[in-house]
């Protein structure tokens, strides 16, 4: 039983560097979308919300754009939600504390 829980452990912890890196990537090759949701945020922010949903962001941009794209598609991973949120909350102070967030790793006793 512990080995399983060791290698459910690794799984999790591959898994969750794999979807870091891949974010990363997309992050610095899409710098617009930061910019886009910070914008966002601020104008929600501005006008008394003091949460916000980064996942309701992320269908505004989608609405926002697209036209923009070849395939009429503008493609955003959900499974990036969690991370801009974490990235506007860290680099933009005002908007520290607007979004909640939940424990990103799974922790097995």
């Amino acid at each position: 039983m512990r080995r399983q829980l060791e290698l459910f452990s690794a799984t999790i912890a591959a898994t969750t560097n794999t979807q870091r890196m891949t974010f990363e990537e997309f992050h610095a090759a899409n710098p617009h979308v930061y910019r886009e949701l910070v914008k966002l945020a601020r104008w929600y922010h501005q006008r008394g919300r003091n949460r916000l949903s980064m996942r309701a962001l992320f269908e505004i941009l989608r609405l926002r754009f697209i036209e923009t794209e070849n395939d009429g598609r503008f493609h955003l991973n959900n499974n990036f939600a969690s991370s801009y949120s974490r990235l506007v909350m860290s680099q933009e102070a005002d908007l520290s504390g607007l979004f909640e967030l939940r424990e990103k790793e799974l922790r097995v006793a």
